[in-house]
Formats: C-alpha cells, sequence, structure tokens
C-alpha cells in the first residue's frame, strides 16, 4: 500500500491488506512475539499507545507505554467490538460506511459508546479457520494505529 500515512486507505486496500495479512498459524508464541513487535515499533516512534491481542475471548498481550491512558483501553474496546461483530477491520468497517454515503454512527443502529469504526483493530485471520482474534493499537490518529498494526502483521508475516 503507498498510501500516505495520514490519508485514509481505499476499501479496495484495505480488503487487500486483509487478504495478504491472513497468517498460517497463531500460538500463544506468536501472539507475544507479535505483541513485542509493536511495542519495539510504538517505542522507537515514542508512540503513547496501547496494545492489546486477543484470541476469541481471551487476552493474550496487553501493554500500555508512556503517556496513553484508561482512554485508550476503551477506545481499543470499542474497536474490537466492531471487528468482532463485521469480521473485519475497523478501519475497514468505516470506510464501507462512507463508501456508501453515511456512516458507522449513523447507520450500523450500535451503540457508539460499545462500538467504534475508526482504524486501529485488525482481525488475526488464521489460513483454514478465519477469523480468530483481534490485534488492537490505541493513542494515534485513526489511520497511523491501522497502519502500526498492518507493519508489524507484514514483520511477523514475513
Amino acid at each position: 500500500m503507498n498510501t500516505p500515512a495520514n490519508t485514509a486507505p481505499t476499501v479496495a486496500e484495505l480488503e487487500a491488506q486483509e487478504a495478504r495479512l491472513t497468517l498460517p498459524h497463531f500460538t500463544y508464541d506468536d501472539a507475544w512475539a507479535l505483541g513485542t513487535l509493536l511495542v519495539e515499533l510504538a517505542r522507537a516512534r515514542s508512540a503513547p499507545v496501547a496494545i492489546d491481542i486477543r484470541r476469541g475471548a481471551q487476552q493474550l498481550f496487553h501493554c500500555a507505554l508512556p503517556g496513553s491512558t484508561a482512554d485508550n483501553d476503551a477506545w481499543i474496546d470499542r474497536k474490537r467490538r466492531v471487528v468482532e461483530r463485521y469480521g473485519a477491520a475497523s478501519l475497514l468497517v468505516g470506510a464501507r460506511f462512507r463508501a456508501k454515503g453515511t456512516t458507522f454512527e449513523e447507520s450500523s443502529r450500535l451503540d457508539p459508546d460499545r462500538y467504534a469504526a475508526h482504524g486501529g483493530s485488525f482481525p488475526i485471520a488464521v489460513e483454514g479457520a478465519g477469523v480468530i482474534g483481534t490485534v488492537t493499537v490505541s493513542g494515534l490518529p485513526q489511520v497511523e494505529d491501522h497502519a502500526l498494526v498492518v507493519e508489524a502483521l507484514e514483520k511477523l508475516r514475513g
């Protein structure tokens, strides 16, 4: 994807990312590797983020870096719920609503205190199994949260 950092990717670009970033497996060790990779990337940029990785209902990794707050944890929960409900990246879900000429908040009929179709949560999809979890970052502008997750998944995938 050659989209500038602050420009939202298109629906097609986001869908291509999801297809490309399907993993061959996702173990507890993979969750640790992905989480520590996200921490390293965020620390290198002094990014004030919180990071969350889940497989199903189980939280496998969580880290809050300097400058993040409990509000970031609330955003993680809201973005993660969108991925769990739609099986797609939170940024992609919001982009699909905008492509239809509306917004997630106006048309999803979901409580905005519980759901946020803002970038930063990405489905963990495994070949042959589909979406089995989520990886979420909160603390940067939404396109940057999303890009950080994608960068880490690309490095993990190799």
